[in-house]
């Protein structure tokens, strides 16, 4: 099971030549997500070499234009790609009007089936599921209603002790019970329990995204022993006075969210352009929380090497 995570984008505002605005891609359980989508996204997503078939669902978290603004040109370019596979877009109330709008003014509906899932709730919901994956909302507490996304890993099978299997001389056609925890009975009538013919499977990870957020702890339980936590960093402790009038957090309260849920690591983003240096927002977050990554545009975090 292959887990990573390539970040398109990470930096606030407007694009720069040098820094893009936040849009991410989360491989999991052969699924390929596609998490905001600000300007940039479709040329980042060539240079990271991401096949654009395999986007089959994608994750809004807000409605500020850093955000969103180039899911239209994405939605547009599959078409022109002679897409046929269906597109899901789950996103706050509002982005149908402002998708669909485009559309009909430039008269170039999509060949393909296009559908959005609208999000109200303020209490987490569960937006995606099926048996390997489940995706459910982080509402999050910013200048307009906003959620962060929870993706997480289901339990995989147990893995077969083959030797013991051969030993035992079980027949293949019970392998698949075996693996979902059963015991096996030989010919003879004796019951070889599961323990000894399987070792436990890999422990199911998940990755919670939460950008564009003020400090917000009431978030913890649902975030409780997350694997890897990627939470937005705009201010440093110094500008601490302009995160919650802009719906921002600092880097500190980055560590304090990560050490409060008790995740592995944590990755930090969305970090305002006025700071010469990433390490100072790692910095201050590793003063509460001791495993720190700092994404960064066209960084890719291999969370099977991470978590082996």
């Amino acid at each position: 099971s292959y887990m990573k995570l390539t970040i398109l984008g990470c930096y606030p505002a407007t694009p720069r030549s040098f820094t893009n605005p936040t849009s991410q891609v989360l491989q999991i359980k052969n699924h390929l997500f596609l998490i905001d989508c600000g300007e940039g996204t479709q040329v980042e997503l060539r240079r990271n070499k991401v096949k654009f078939s395999k986007i089959k669902h994608i994750f809004i978290s807000h409605l500020h234009g850093d955000h969103f603004f180039g899911l239209v040109g994405l939605i547009s370019t599959f078409r022109l790609l002679n897409r046929e596979k269906e597109l899901h877009v789950y996103g706050p109330k509002g982005i149908k009007q402002a998708i669909t709008l485009q559309l009909k003014l430039s008269n170039s509906w999509t060949n393909y089936p296009l559908y959005f899932h609208e999000l109200e709730s303020k209490e987490p919901q569960l937006i995606f599921e099926d048996e390997k994956v489940s995706v459910e909302t982080i509402p999050l507490k910013h200048r307009i209603y906003a959620n962060g996304f929870l993706f997480k890993e289901k339990p995989a099978e147990r893995k077969l002790n083959m030797n013991a299997c051969l030993q035992h001389e079980i027949d293949v056609v019970y392998y698949r019970k075996i693996k979902a925890g059963g015991d096996a009975t030989l010919e003879d009538g004796t019951v070889i329990p599961n323990a000894e013919l399987t070792f436990d499977p890999d422990p199911p990870r998940s990755y919670a995204f939460c950008s564009d957020t003020v400090y917000k702890p009431d978030n913890l339980p649902q975030l409780k022993d997350v694997t890897f936590l990627y939470h937005e960093s705009t201010f440093l402790e110094a500008h601490a006075k302009l995160a919650n009038p802009t719906g921002h957090s600092t880097a500190r309260e980055a560590g304090l969210m990560a050490k409060g849920a008790n995740a592995q690591y944590l990755i930090l983003g969305h970090y305002s352009t006025r700071y010469p240096d990433l390490t100072l927002f790692a910095n201050e977050a590793k003063a509460v929380f001791e495993n720190v990554l700092t994404a960064d545009d066209g960084k890719v975090f291999d969370f099977d090497e991470l978590t082996a």
